[in-house]
């Protein structure tokens, strides 16, 4: 009898779309940091908004990377470790509201007009702005309601798009903000 050795079957992990908030001093280079870890193990991110939270020396970077979960978690936890890092979290999972804005310029031909308008009202895109030969569309909502707009409006020709990317927020009131600031007053 021959010994045979079987390969080790490894489980599957998938990678997914993972939707990160992390809250950061708002200070020069912290961004660059915080996208440089994410470079350097080799995952992309898909998209990437930035903004000054309600506390005007606080961040939020909302991102969307590809990866696996555990992955995420991992820099997550060294992300949390950057000086300037109040907070990280995955929300992909987490009970949170998510949006994405996006400006679209569609063809529009004389003839197919009206129907194009009624189409875009399904999804509340507004018009803000309209040329004898485009409309321009802004929709908001979140990125399935996006992509359905989109393929919509794709028969009738799109000329131009940009999009803001996935912003989030957890549904009940959570503050690291109000947080972080009283834990450096008690260290002052």
């Amino acid at each position: 009898m021959k010994n045979t050795i079987l390969p080790v079957e490894k489980p599957e992990v998938s990678e997914s779309a993972r939707t990160l908030s992390i809250l950061v001093e708002n200070r020069f280079g912290v961004l660059s940091r915080i996208a440089g870890l994410f470079s350097a193990r080799g995952y992309n991110i898909e998209s990437l908004t930035v903004a000054r939270t309600e506390d005007p020396t606080l961040a939020r970077i909302t991102m969307v990377a590809r990866c696996e979960a555990l992955r995420a978690q991992q820099i997550l936890r060294q992300v949390e470790k950057l000086p300037d890092t109040v907070e990280a979290t995955d929300l992909t999972d987490a009970n949170c509201v998510g949006r994405e804005l996006i400006l679209v310029r569609v063809r529009a031909p004389e003839g197919k007009r009206t129907t194009l308008l009624t189409e875009a009202e399904i999804f509340r895109a507004r018009v803000v702005t309209a040329t004898p030969e485009s409309y321009v569309f802004e929709v908001t909502g979140d990125s399935e309601k996006v992509e359905a707009f989109l393929e919509v409006v794709r028969p009738y020709g799109i000329d131009e798009m940009i999009r803001t990317g996935q912003v989030a927020l957890h549904r009940n009131l959570k503050s690291p903000a109000r947080t972080f600031h009283e834990d450096m007053e008690r260290t002052q």
